[in-house]
Order: C-alpha cells, then sequence, then structure tokens
C-alpha cells in the first residue's frame, strides 16, 4: 500500500468497465462527495479526464476500489488483476501515489445514498460507489 502525504485532497475511483466513478475528500480528509461519472472511450481519454480532474482538484493521491472476493482475496486471475493493471498504466499518465482499498457492497451502499438523493433507479452510481470507497478508506485511516 502506498503512503499518501499526511495532508490534502485524494480521490476515489470506481473503475468499471462502462464507466468510472470518480469522488473526492476534503483537505482534512475527514468527508469524501461523488464528483462525477467518466463514461469509458480509450485509455487515453480516461487517463486524460482523470489527469484533468486530479489538477483541478489538487490531490495528493488517489484510492481506487479493489474488487475482492467474499474472504477477502483476490482468488486467482479475477478483476482485480485488471484493475491492478489499469492502474499501472494511469500512473504513468497522472504521477500520483495510488493504494486500492476494498470495494466489496459498495455498489450496495451507493444504491442507498441513491435513493436518498432521490435519483432514479435507472441513473447510475458510479460516482456515489467512489465516493464510497473514498469514505470508508478515510474511515479505516482517520477515525
Amino acid at each position: 500500500m502506498t503512503d499518501f502525504p499526511t495532508k490534502g485532497r485524494l480521490l476515489g475511483l470506481d473503475h468499471g468497465l462502462k464507466r468510472i466513478g470518480v469522488a473526492v475528500c476534503d483537505d482534512m480528509r475527514i468527508t469524501a462527495r461523488e464528483l462525477t461519472i467518466i463514461t469509458r472511450q480509450s485509455k487515453k481519454a480516461d487517463f486524460e479526464a482523470l489527469a484533468k480532474i486530479a489538477q483541478e482538484q489538487g490531490v495528493v493521491g488517489i484510492v481506487i476500489g479493489l474488487p475482492l472476493d467474499l474472504d477477502k482475496t483476490e482468488g486467482d486471475y479475477t478483476r482485480a488483476d485488471t484493475v491492478r493493471l489499469w492502474a499501472s498504466r494511469l500512473a504513468e499518465v497522472v504521477p500520483l501515489p495510488i493504494t486500492f482499498w476494498d470495494e466489496q457492497f459498495s455498489s450496495v451502499d451507493a444504491q442507498d445514498i441513491a435513493k436518498q438523493k432521490r435519483r432514479k433507479p435507472t441513473d447510475p452510481i458510479d460516482d456515489l460507489s467512489a465516493r464510497v470507497i473514498l469514505q470508508r478508506y478515510l474511515d479505516e485511516h482517520i477515525g
């Protein structure tokens, strides 16, 4: 796991095959909030969009949701391998420290948040999943 600078905003990412959910936290790393959803186009376009967001938000590190099995392992070749490979390529374009955080059940929690925000059931919730992942990371490391 990568160590982040002790201060500064973090970006939370929910990597998906169709979309990338993006969230950010405050400078004190207390609260995460959803930011946007990037509809996947190409690695180049996706990475450029993330680089722009990282710069605009002044982030000092990135937390990426890692899909794990229920026993908290990655198992054999899994989607976690795909996420790790994608993150290594992202790091070539966005030179910030990256760490991974268990994304289990983040979509379930994101659906609950979406209901509270009165989003339509058909609206994507990738940004809310990114928020959940980042908030869990913050709660574990700050609280």
